[in-house]
């Protein structure tokens, strides 16, 4: 079952992101068979991202924790806070995933 992945950068540590900026997407290129979607939350401006949201096809909560703490974001203490839940998809790219009615 897939799981959710929410990340809330440390706004004192807001240089990591920039510093592995080419790590963190080589490490997503390489797990790419692993991700439903992925992206940075961003200010309403759009100027400035202070976290992320990632759904990952993964079995376990100890496997969505591990992926998560592979990241160099992760790695490089950007983040103050993650929150990993199990996700039901019911849509997806436009196409519904729910049983019949």
């Amino acid at each position: 079952m897939p799981f959710l992945i929410e990340t809330y950068d440390a706004p004192e540590r807001a240089h990591v992101r920039q510093d592995r900026y080419a790590e963190h997407l080589d490490f997503l290129e390489e797990n790419a068979e692993l991700l439903l979607a992925c992206g940075a939350k961003l200010t309403d401006d759009g100027a400035h991202a202070d976290g992320g949201v990632y759904l990952v096809d993964l079995d376990t909560r100890e496997e969505a924790e591990a992926f998560i703490a592979r990241d160099p974001f992760s790695t490089g203490g950007l983040f103050r806070q993650v929150e990993v839940r199990r996700w039901r998809k019911a849509y997806l790219d436009g196409k519904t995933f729910l049983p019949p009615r």
